[in-house]
């Protein structure tokens, strides 16, 4: 994350996600944004028309360097992980994923229900995560699923991922843990 907010002006055009309606926009070159958040790989920034998420191969528009996400890097098939070690992995991954609008990670938000993994024929695996969103209305649910997921399949043996957004039972912030609280100053 960023320490102090930054305003810049989009060097070129980019593929942007309203937020929280999930619909993709083309923010214009020349544009004011206020930076208000660089987790997970992402972006989030105030336009005068609205929040929105920029993903990381956007970022040149921006004219920002960020660290690589680590999740990002390019995934070493030589690697063979064992059962608990799959699921370690994608625990740490999924602590990569951010609601664009909240500075904690998806698992710390309390929004992962399930994980699952299971080994398929060939050796591979296969992961299934149960997650929920903090409201129902919003768009952006999709995006963060679809972070999720990509960054699963980046592990070592892992062959499919599915994340499923399910909302029983209803996401409360008594869900969110020790660590998420104290981001949040709760």
């Amino acid at each position: 994350m960023i320490d102090d907010i930054q305003t810049v002006v989009l060097k070129r055009d980019c593929q942007a996600i309203q937020i929280p309606l999930g619909e993709t926009v083309v923010l214009k070159a020349e544009t004011e944004v206020t930076v208000t958040q660089t987790l997970g790989g992402t972006i989030t920034v105030r336009a005068p028309l609205g929040l929105f998420r920029i993903d990381s191969k956007d970022h040149d528009a921006l004219g920002i360097e960020l660290a690589p996400d680590p999740s990002e890097l390019t995934r070493d098939d030589t690697e063979v992980l064992e059962q608990g070690d799959v699921e370690a992995r994608v625990w740490e991954s999924l602590r990569t994923c951010y609601d664009p609008e909240i500075p904690v990670n998806i698992v710390d938000l309390g929004l992962i229900y399930d994980l699952s993994v299971e080994e398929t024929e060939e050796g591979q695996r296969k992961v299934q995560v149960k997650m929920t969103l903090t409201a129902q209305g919003c768009g952006m649910g999709p995006a963060i699923a679809g972070d999720a997921q990509n960054k699963i399949l980046n592990i070592p043996s892992v062959k499919d991922a599915e994340v499923h957004v399910v909302w029983d039972p209803p996401w409360h912030q008594s869900m969110i843990s020790a660590e998420g609280r104290k981001i949040l100053g709760l």
